[in-house]
């Protein structure tokens, strides 16, 4: 029985250990912000830093913003005003993405960076399309429109400013860039760090 107590106590030191190093070398961290930009919308990330030198992101963007193919005299109605404009229809642009970056300390604490990263995106481009016009709507929209939804890839240019402020937490700046053949985001982000591991 001593023999068992003694391996798994072994074995927990070791782990510990081996986080520990992890850790130390490496780095993970979740980024949230608002987008401003052509479009409006939230851009969600999992970073992974190893060494304090090079990046690797996973992320979603996702950003709405009022039709282009909205006809003029469009009323969402009486009933829209309480529904504050969720039931509108938007285009929309969604984008899963996967990205490498450079790290580059901007100051000697290491209290401002730079992770700029370049990578890819699966993209999903909806547009509101066929709009009929209904006259006798008061209380609901007096138009009705179908969606047209389109797959394509996204060139993502991302540079992202960090602001470490503790070791768990800190802010972002955050220009993004998403090129495709459909439709393409022009933006900033502002937004905040939380670290799975320490941040600085």
């Amino acid at each position: 029985m001593k023999q068992y107590i003694i391996v798994l106590l072994i074995s927990f030191t070791s782990i510990n250990s081996a986080k520990s190093q992890f850790f130390k070398n490496n780095v993970i961290y979740t980024t949230g912000e608002l987008n401003l930009g052509n479009y409006i919308g939230v851009d969600l990330n999992l970073n992974y830093v190893t060494d304090h030198n090079y990046s690797l992101k996973i992320g979603y963007t996702g950003n709405i913003r009022k039709p282009k193919s909205q006809p003029e005299n469009y009323s969402s109605g009486v009933s829209g005003v309480f529904a504050l404009g969720f039931n509108d229809p938007y285009d929309q642009i969604e984008n899963y993405q996967i990205g490498i970056g450079k790290i580059y300390n901007l100051n000697p604490s290491g209290t401002i960076r730079a992770n700029v990263s370049l990578g890819l995106g699966y993209t999903i481009v909806t547009t509101p399309q066929n709009w009929q016009e209904n006259n006798d709507r008061f209380f609901t929209k007096n138009y009705t429109w179908d969606y047209n939804k389109q797959n394509t890839v996204s060139l993502v240019i991302n540079p992202k400013i960090e602001f470490p402020l503790t070791r768990f937490y800190g802010l972002t700046l955050s220009p993004m860039i998403i090129l495709n053949k459909h439709s393409s985001y022009f933006g900033i982000g502002i937004g905040i760090v939380h670290m799975i591991g320490a941040l600085r």
